[in-house]
């Protein structure tokens, strides 16, 4: 490349054989005629260094939306937050399903049963009922002072009781509930005393059941005793009635 560029500067230099004008001393010479007249191109220099870098140009337009990328990672779960204010009272809900249906309770009806009788006389026949004839409350007339036994009308938990005068024979009293002894109390009579004996008992009785006082053994234990300033008694009453499940 360089010898090409060289040869064509040869070519453009005049010739020796054409005139030149003559000289004289002190004459200022004309300049050459064109622009490169007599001019003679050197050696290529070396490549520049490059320049310093421009400044950022103008935001371009803004390119259309892409598409939607892929859900990244969950990341870790942040810290608990503080507690916020308490929002205002929402609206109210709609009802919600009924419940299941409760136990049956007990009726309107309050279940009443009780008795309370004394003795009149005393006792001296052994192994029958004792007929107490001296009645304190038989409102519902389920004692019976005929034969001495309570008949039961209303099947549930009862509570009796018997309080007894000991006076001149000992005292062996038994309480039957339908011809079976539940309860015994013996009583040993003091000489020239006045005793008293005693017992209570809880009887889950059905309907029809009897409940009865009578003295046990031989007439030798037949020492209850009842007079205007002391009394024998008997008394029961109904605790809690059973619940009777209609169909």
């Amino acid at each position: 490349m360089l010898v090409l560029q060289a040869a064509l500067l040869l070519l453009a230099l005049p010739s020796h054989a054409e005139e030149t004008p003559t000289e004289e001393p002190g004459a200022l010479l004309p300049p050459p005629k064109g622009p490169c007249s007599g001019w003679m191109a050197g050696i290529p220099g070396h490549p520049g260094h490059n320049g310093i870098p421009g400044r950022d140009g103008r935001d371009g337009a803004p390119g259309e939306k892409g598409e939607k990328g892929d859900a990244g990672l969950i990341g870790p779960k942040g810290d608990t937050g503080e507690t916020g204010v308490i929002g205002a009272e929402g609206p109210r809900g709609f009802p919600g399903i009924p419940g299941r249906k409760g136990e049956r309770g007990e009726g309107a009806y309050v279940h009443r049963s009780a008795f309370s009788v004394g003795l009149e006389t005393r006792v001296t026949v052994p192994n029958v009922p004792i007929r107490f004839t001296k009645i304190f409350y038989n409102q519902q007339n389920h004692y019976d002072g005929t034969t001495g036994k309570f008949h039961c009308s209303i099947p549930g938990l009862y509570y009796f009781s018997y309080h007894i005068t000991v006076y001149l024979k000992d005292v062996k009293v038994s309480l039957f509930r339908n011809d079976k002894a539940e309860l015994f109390t013996y009583d040993q009579y003091q000489e020239k005393n006045v005793d008293q004996a005693s017992g209570s008992v809880l009887l889950h009785l059905g309907v029809g059941d009897q409940v009865w006082l009578q003295v046990y053994g031989n007439g030798d234990h037949s020492g209850l005793y009842a007079d205007n300033v002391n009394d024998s008694t008997f008394m029961g009453f109904l605790l809690y009635h059973d619940i009777v499940e209609s169909s």
